[in-house]
């Protein structure tokens, strides 16, 4: 009897995988079309962003240039033991947390708020306008935004001009902003949301799009204005939305940006100012060390890997919109 139970169930289960596989063939046909256009993307993915993989194996060894891989000295973890017994290091990372931390944070605020009050915009014309005025940062380079920023916070830029005007400052006593390092991580915070903020509401915009209009219809209806129509209609019918790329920005919180930092920093705001892809170039890079160069950056891509899985997870287990 347990026997005939026990084939019961390996039968079963073959059967239910001979219908799993089936039902993916069938869908593999029905979206061939697709499959066949994402061939040359996935060829490029494992070329340019797999294939390198194995230079990781630098990390592990006091690498030099002239010699073969197998001639090469295996120094095991002490690149890694080197980086988190580094002060310099502890305080990029410090910086790379923060700054991303403000990106994830006040991005997502801003570019939710932009989204809403536009999809309450009832004159297109007029829509059209701002989304343009917001959207026209962001194509421009980091290098000419830099250069904006700058003169607008140097001594002599409007910034200044205004608060001397105002009389919160005498003249002769203007303030070099870049030049105070705990207000780095502040202009940071404000030029990034400058560049990208209206680019950001593009996908917020595009699930709006997607909510039935009888439900406005049906709550206005009942008497609700425009701000409880945002709260229980517009920001719950792009919830999926907003938890999928919460997911995927908090796997770049190691990323912070590398153009904004090294054209805005300089030496008196460079304890705020560096990150981790600036360390790699000015300890790494630049100094021919390689090996530690890319013990940093497989430190960095094993936390975004960590990050990611972990609020994936997080939102799965909390019955939320995933990537997986």
């Amino acid at each position: 009897m347990e026997n005939n139970t026990a084939q019961a169930a390996v039968a079963a289960g073959a059967q239910r995988k001979t219908s799993r596989l089936g039902t993916f063939a069938r869908k593999l046909k029905q979206q061939r079309v697709l499959v066949f256009m994402s061939i040359p993307f996935v060829i490029w993915l494992f070329i340019f962003k797999y294939v390198p993989i194995w230079g990781w194996t630098i990390a592990f060894q006091d690498f030099k240039p002239a010699l073969g891989f197998w001639d090469q000295t295996w120094i095991g973890f002490d690149h890694f033991k080197f980086l988190f017994g580094d002060e310099r290091f502890l305080r990029v990372l410090r910086n790379t947390l923060v700054m991303s931390g403000i990106n994830l944070v006040f991005g997502f605020l801003t570019a939710i708020t932009l989204a809403l009050l536009l999809n309450e915009i009832r004159r297109v014309a007029f829509k059209r306008v701002v989304q343009t005025v917001s959207y026209l940062p962001h194509f421009i380079s980091w290098v000419v935004a830099a250069s904006i920023i700058q003169t607008t916070l140097s001594p002599d830029g409007i910034i200044n001009q205004v608060l001397v005007w105002l009389g919160f400052i005498d003249k002769g006593n203007e303030i070099l902003f870049l030049g105070i390092p705990h207000q780095f991580w502040t202009i940071f915070g404000a030029s990034s949301i400058w560049k990208d903020l209206g680019w950001n509401t593009i996908v917020y915009l595009a699930a709006m799009t997607t909510i039935d209009p009888a439900q406005y219809e049906a709550a206005e209806i009942d008497g609700a204005g425009r701000f409880k129509k945002m709260f229980y209609i517009t920001l719950p019918g792009i919830k999926a939305v907003v938890i999928v790329l919460l997911i995927m920005n908090i796997g770049y919180l190691m990323e912070s940006g590398f153009e904004p930092q090294y054209l805005l920093g300089n030496g008196l705001n460079v304890d705020y100012s560096e990150n981790i892809d600036i360390f790699v170039l000015k300890y790494g890079i630049n100094q021919s060390n390689f090996s530690l160069s890319i013990a940093a950056g497989m430190f960095k891509t094993v936390v975004s890997f960590i990050l990611l899985f972990a609020a994936n997870n997080l939102a799965k287990r909390m019955g939320e919109s995933r990537l997986f």
